[in-house]
């Protein structure tokens, strides 16, 4: 006996993938070949350059058929970019996806090779193993930095039979590049960020290191108007982090997977600023900067909610403006009377000075004159508050009730009577005289 089966569920299937070659501008600063700077200021030389990715993993989407293997240009390398064709064999490139479809998504992508640092080996001579830095910044936020390890030569005899770049007169390849290997890399995938007041956010820092390297310690640090704090500190090998007490770093995926990524509660107005991770090895270090905005939004009230227009009497509207971040805010009043759709910019206004709260938010007061010689009732007079913090404005609105029919009747009676009586007064004395 079997129970009845439903239908069949199609499995989906999994992704499939494709290497590429991924070919970026770049720009090569640092040293020439004799270790001089360009300039007798000591600002660094500027070359242009090309970085192919060899042989770089990314989802095939369909649409990248018509892509084939990087051919490097035939030029005189004395004259053409310097060309650093680097396999990532050892180290996935993160956000592979991002770089290859960067032109077509308009994405911008800024590139910049330098010169790391070099090892030598006894006897190395000039094949000595060069180690570069490439740092990669997409418009839409993303940094990737990589470490690459240049070209070097193995024994003695291959000294001999190499052939030196004649720009930077290191190793080149029979086609006049130079061959490097992804040894460390680091990528964040926003390094401008927006969070409100009293929320959580998580900072992103990853990274990956080729099996020959190792993790050695990871710096979690915050700079905001010319001050500096560590926020977490971890050594391998050392009993625990030093952290303050709103961060956490899963020191388990760190070791694990690579993720240094820092969380942060209940943020508050004094945990804004740069927040850079700190990702060292035995032999090298990379960070990446995010700056980390605080909003709050502006509380907004109009006292009072309904007025009276009233003869001869000047009538000020409080528009209370409070709890936001940061400082710059923008008030105006407007008047609209029934029938119109048109809002009447109004310019009677005044301000009083920011104030501050203990929390570091801020607030202020807008206050609106009207005057019953030049007011119109019914109206409805309202106070429009833009801040970075708010998708729209907020308007908040008091309505002018015009002066009471039965109210005017009475005024005017008793107005009538008292003239009356005045006549009277003045009569009666006229007469009394003669």
């Amino acid at each position: 006996f079997s129970l009845p089966k439903g239908p069949a569920e199609v499995p989906t299937p999994a992704p499939s993938f494709r290497r590429v070659d991924i070919a970026l501008g770049c720009s090569y600063l640092g040293e020439d070949g004799r270790g001089l700077r360009h300039a007798l200021g000591g600002s660094p030389s500027e070359h242009p350059a090309t970085l192919v990715l060899r042989g770089i993993s990314v989802r095939d989407n369909g649409n990248l058929d018509d892509l084939t293997k990087y051919q490097v240009p035939r030029k005189n390398p004395d004259s053409s970019p310097i060309v650093f064709e680097t396999s990532a064999e050892l180290v996935s490139i993160p956000h592979a996806e991002s770089l290859l479809h960067a032109d077509c998504e308009g994405d911008e992508v800024n590139c910049e090779i330098s010169p790391y640092s070099s090892h030598w080996a006894p006897g190395e001579g000039p094949c000595r193993t060069s180690w570069f830095m490439t740092t990669l910044r997409l418009s839409s936020g993303i940094s990737i930095v990589l470490v690459l390890r240049g070209p070097h030569c193995s024994s003695q005899e291959e000294e001999h039979d190499v052939t030196l770049h004649p720009k930077l007169r290191i190793p080149m390849s029979t086609e006049g590049t130079l061959l490097t290997t992804v040894e460390f890399q680091s990528s964040s995938h926003n390094t401008s960020l927006h969070t409100h007041l009293g929320g959580s956010v998580t900072l992103d820092c990853r990274f990956t290191l080729a099996p020959s390297s190792s993790l050695s310690s990871l710096e979690w640090r915050r700079q905001h108007q010319g001050s500096g704090r560590s926020l977490f500190q971890y050594q391998v090998g050392s009993t625990g982090p030093a952290a303050q007490p709103n961060v956490h770093v899963d020191v388990k995926e760190l070791l694990g997977s690579g993720d240094a990524s820092l969380s942060l509660e209940g943020v508050s107005v004094r945990d804004e600023g740069a927040y850079i991770c700190l990702v060292s090895t035995p032999l090298h270090q990379v960070q990446h900067v995010i700056q980390l905005h605080v909003d709050a939004p502006p509380r907004v009230r109009v006292i009072p909610e309904v007025v009276s227009l009233e003869r001869d009497v000047t009538t000020t509207l409080t528009c209370n403006i409070a709890g936001y971040y940061p400082l710059d805010v923008s008030v105006r009043w407007t008047q609209k009377t029934p029938g119109s759709d048109m809002e009447i910019p109004l310019s009677n206004t005044h301000f009083s000075s920011h104030r501050q709260s203990q929390d570091g938010t801020y607030s202020i007061t807008s206050y609106l004159s009207i005057s019953s010689a030049t007011a119109r009732a019914p109206a409805t007079y309202s106070c429009h508050v833009s801040h970075r913090a708010l998708a729209e404005p907020i308007s908040v609105s008091s309505h002018l009730k015009a002066p009471d029919p039965e109210q005017k009747g009475s005024e005017g009676l008793v107005g009538g009577f008292i003239a009356t009586a005045i006549f009277i007064i003045v009569l009666f004395i006229v007469l009394g005289r003669r």
